[in-house]
This record gives structure tokens, sequence and C-alpha cells, in this order.
């Protein structure tokens, strides 16, 4: 993947400032995710993952983050699934017709695991 700098400046400057450490780290982005995500919204799974029950083109209705505590390696959102409320990887998700800045957001965290970046 490219590198974007409009985006670099965006995680540096609002979502990583000041984070000190990889549980700051985690916790800025958590923050930023549960403030910019307009909740609720569809979403649809385009990456199946070992960890995750969904398929892929699996739609599904995402209702709020999931705790801080299961976000420290990576950010997870709550789903509801087969009649269940579970966490799943943010990052197998594509969200499906929402607001510009949930777009935004979700991009934004799928660009830092593409790159490769860590907390």
């Amino acid at each position: 993947m490219e590198e974007d700098p409009v985006r670099e400046e965006r995680i540096m400057m609002e979502i990583v400032v000041d984070a000190y450490g990889e549980y700051e780290r985690a916790i800025g982005w958590h923050c930023y995710l549960d403030d910019k995500l307009a909740f609720p919204f569809m979403a649809k799974c385009f990456v199946e993952r070992n960890i995750s029950p969904l398929r892929k083109d699996e739609k599904v209705k995402v209702f709020g983050m999931s705790p801080e505590d299961d976000c420290m390696r990576e950010m997870f959102v709550q789903i509801e699934w087969q009649g269940r409320e579970m966490g799943v990887p943010l990052v197998q998700l594509k969200p499906i017709g929402v607001d510009d800045e949930t777009r935004q957001a979700i991009e934004d965290w799928h660009y830092w695991v593409e790159m490769g970046y860590e907390f």
C-alpha cells in the first residue's frame, strides 16, 4: 500500500498524538473510533479471520465498540450475529451506507493495519 500523507497527518495529529506507548496508542485508536463511528450501522465482511465466525460477504449490524480491554492488540466492534452479541475485528468489515465521518474512520483503521503499523 502506498503512503497517504493526508491520512498519515490525521493519524499522527489526531489519533496517536501524545501517545508514548502501546497502551496509549490503543486507547487513542479506541477513543477516535468510538467518537467518529455513527452507531449502529451495517457492514459486510470482506475477509475471513480464524478468530471470527463471519464469512466473506456476510452482512452484520455493528452497534458499538468492544470494551477497551478487548482492544489492546487490535480494534474490535460489537455486532449482532445469529441472535447473539459479540466482538469481531473491525479490520474485516467494510461499512455499508454510512456517513463520511464513519467511513473515513474505518478507512483510517484499515490503512493503519495495511501499512503494518502496530500499537
